[in-house]
């Protein structure tokens, strides 16, 4: 047995993250756990997902403790608000914090319904409309209630302003500022795909809750260059979201088919995955195990926000907490080049 292997298996120097645990989210008084629910997946992002199978992946996320849900209008063409919703809704309203997103507002199709051409598996009479402005903001909130069924929204992040980024600070922020002020709603922020918007948007504004997804994973920490430091510094919490990148760290072991940016893997980036396994194994950890807890090594980083499109998936998700992760398997990481910090 090696001294890695024996320090894993001893329990010695390591970190656990119980789902029960709570840590303070923005700053506004809301806490959420280690482990969040993505409702993505349960809007038919990319195959059909059966309305039991969709109720049955929050029921399990809410019977592992886990009490904190993002959704957005994109997600399925409202069908993840109004699915969310409906399970929610049965749900001590004070005993969980929801997320949802504007930037995109959603409107009857004058052509009737249509499938989805953005990823979801579903047949809509609603069509997205890019929209940053003070009144799109207000609308979609409105509109997210409406499917929701709830009486409030806790967190509302401007989604993907990637090419919109003066409307979303000219437009958007304020209107989410004054919604705070007036205590419609708990915390502001940004969802996106990117570090270094988020990371103006961190300086430039006001808002303390900010969503970054894929930036900061066990396989690429671009946030710790530029996010992650200006978040700390100026109290803003930071969800990781997609910590997974998109199914290359989702299995003890990549396949050769498995996604990166939801498109084929490079070779390097396997190779790399498949590099990190090797030292995971060597601590008796699993890549995914690893991965989900890597993220919230970092003072910024709370919760990371994970889908599940059905109860195993789910229950899959909240077991990979159950594995402490040895605190010499980062420093090995580190030591082999394959992470930052």
């Amino acid at each position: 047995m090696t001294d890695q292997t024996a320090a894993a298996a001893s329990g010695a120097g390591t970190t656990a993250a119980p789902l029960a645990a709570r840590r303070p989210f923005g700053r506004g008084g809301l806490t959420v756990g280690p482990l969040g629910f993505g409702a993505a997946p349960i809007a038919n992002l990319g195959r059909t997902v059966s309305e039991e199978d969709a109720r049955a992946a929050v029921e399990t996320a809410w019977e592992a403790g886990v009490r904190y849900y993002d959704t957005a209008p994109h997600y399925g063409v409202g069908l993840a608000e109004e699915r969310l919703g409906r399970v929610l809704a049965g749900k001590p309203r004070d005993e969980f914090v929801l997320s949802t997103k504007v930037g995109r507002v959603l409107e009857l199709n004058p052509g009737g319904p249509r499938h989805d051409d953005e990823g979801f598996d579903v047949l809509s009479p609603l069509v997205r409309r890019l929209d940053y402005s003070r009144d799109g903001v207000l609308r979609s909130i409105e509109d997210s209630l409406t499917r929701l069924g709830l009486d409030r929204i806790d967190v509302v992040f401007v989604h993907d302003p990637d090419d919109f980024e003066s409307e979303a600070l000219e437009g958007a922020f304020p209107a989410l500022e004054e919604l705070r002020s007036q205590g419609v709603i708990t915390s502001y922020g940004a969802g996106m795909n990117q570090s270094e918007m988020l990371s103006r948007f961190v300086r430039e504004t006001d808002l303390d809750i900010v969503m970054c997804a894929g930036r900061y994973s066990l396989l690429e920490q671009g946030a710790l260059a530029d996010l992650l430091p200006e978040a700390e510094r100026r109290g803003v919490s930071v969800v990781a979201a997609a910590v997974f990148n998109s199914g290359l760290l989702a299995r003890a072991r990549p396949a050769a088919t498995a996604t990166y940016n939801y498109a084929p893997a490079p070779a390097a980036l396997l190779e790399r995955a498949n590099r990190i396994a090797d030292v995971c194994e060597s601590f008796g950890v699993t890549l995914p195990a690893a991965a989900l807890q890597y993220p919230l090594r970092h003072p910024a980083v709370p919760t990371v926000c994970v889908g599940a499109r059905d109860a195993a998936q789910m229950a899959r998700n909240a077991a990979l907490f159950d594995t402490p992760v040895p605190e010499s398997l980062w420093a090995a990481l580190q030591d082999a080049g394959l992470l930052s910090s």
